[in-house]
């Protein structure tokens, strides 16, 4: 009762953290992903490129790009317009332009394993075969399942105007490339100096220094295990050698069609989408 209270003021007053009931402006941009999917490196990428000074950082970058999971109702209504802002959720009709980040589910389950452990939801010598099980069912995440959230965007908004896709193994390979995408969905004029510059202020060498500076300061490392990292191997492919076989056949059972459609090739085939004739069309336009 007294929590309910509590939580009720904050609400009245303006200091809950709205989450999905966030109010949405005509000119917001989100950065939407499912977690452990590329959206901090996403983040501090489009914040070094738009605001290059002072440089993205784990002190400020909530300033930068807010999430409204981490930020009050009144701190996100006195930010400047137009917002960029992030987000984990499923689909929402009041998001105006969207860049959506995928990766390939073998490696967000493998890296929200290692989260977990940070955020000590999991012990240390925890099963990671049981960990994909219930990563495949959706009880991982409260964003849904990975084929659940990847799909309630793509099957609603791949091809249109005001949504740019992007893989997070392709943004690996090429991020100045990928970047520059980003520029262009934003119709900024830059230059490839400042690309670069945003790119090296962004790699992973220099978050991983930041992070040991700064992890006190920033909300997801704050109250976390210092000995776990949150920027790890910062790869694509690290399912290959560390997920055990029966976990890999697990998700692409649930997800083949899915994980086809956006370029992530089953290692075992993996069986048919279970999703309506409609939104495989969708997805495999």
């Amino acid at each position: 009762m007294i929590g309910r209270t509590i939580a009720g003021a904050k609400y009245l007053l303006g200091l809950n953290n709205p989450g999905r009931s966030l109010v949405v402006f005509p000119d917001d941009v989100f950065i939407v992903s499912y977690p452990k999917s590329g959206n901090t490196w996403t983040r501090f990428l489009i914040g070094n490129l738009i605001h290059p000074e002072p440089p993205a950082d784990f002190s400020n970058i909530n300033q930068i790009i807010p999430d409204p999971e981490a930020l009050t109702k009144n701190q996100l209504a006195r930010l400047p317009r137009p917002r960029i802002l992030k987000s984990h959720q499923y689909f929402d009709p009041r998001y105006p332009k969207v860049i959506y980040v995928v990766r390939d589910p073998r490696d967000v389950a493998l890296s929200q394993f290692h989260f977990h452990r940070k955020r000590k939801l999991l012990q240390d010598g925890a099963s990671l075969g049981h960990f994909v099980t219930r990563f495949v069912a959706g009880k991982t995440s409260i964003y849904g399942s990975w084929g659940e959230n990847v799909a309630s965007w793509i099957a609603t908004r791949r091809g249109q105007h005001g949504f740019l896709l992007l893989r997070y193994e392709d943004m690996i390979e090429d991020a100045a490339g990928e970047l520059g995408k980003v520029a262009h969905f934003f119709e900024l004029s830059v230059g490839p100096e400042r690309i670069a510059q945003a790119v090296e202020r962004s790699s992973s060498t220099e978050m991983r220094k930041l992070e040991k500076q700064q992890a006190h300061l920033w909300s997801s490392t704050r109250d976390t295990r210092q000995d776990v990292p949150f920027v790890r191997a910062a790869k694509s492919g690290g399912w290959e050698t560390e997920l055990p076989e029966q976990s890999v056949r697990e998700i692409e059972a649930a997800w083949s069609g899915i994980m086809k459609a956006l370029g992530y090739q089953p290692r075992f085939g993996g069986a048919p989408e279970k999703i309506a004739p409609s939104v495989a069309e969708e997805l495999l336009r």
